[in-house]
């Protein structure tokens, strides 16, 4: 048996942060994930969104790659709401992501950060929300290829 802990705050946006992703819809989308993530035994601590992006607090299972579960939650996801038609025209997501790796004692701030997010976009844009979080990992970018 093996005993790991894996935190990862994630973070991706629909194609050309295209705001398609209505608060309506947005509880059956984190559903339809977190399931995807209990498939795959990772347990999904936090989710939430807004209409052109998604936040993902994950802790991995040992077997599972940051790599494979972001790519197979997008994948499925566009799929699955795609084939049921719940957005008209869904463009899919961006490739890029952002995948930032916590500690057990970052975890509630991040709870807590990805909990509010409708209250924190009142102040702040997608993409200056997206660049702070960058900077403060110290994760240096090119504005040219962020999402």
């Amino acid at each position: 048996m093996s005993y790991t802990q894996s935190f990862y705050h994630i973070i991706f946006s629909t194609k050309n942060r295209r705001p398609c992703l209505k608060e309506e819809l947005r509880e059956e989308i984190f559903k339809y994930i977190w399931g995807i993530s209990k498939n795959k035994k990772c347990h999904l601590i936090r989710i939430n969104g807004m209409n052109e992006h998604i936040h993902i607090l994950v802790n991995l299972h040992s077997e599972v790659s940051l790599s494979s579960y972001v790519r197979d939650v997008k994948t499925s996801t566009s799929h699955w709401l795609k084939s049921h038609g719940l957005i008209k025209d869904f463009p899919g997501w961006q490739r890029e992501y952002a995948a930032l790796s916590k500690n057990q004692s970052d975890l509630e701030s991040v709870i807590h950060y990805i909990k509010n997010q409708q209250e924190h976009h009142k102040l702040i844009t997608w993409e200056d929300e997206f660049k702070q979080i960058l900077e403060k990992s110290k994760i240096k970018f090119d504005n040219k290829y962020l999402p």
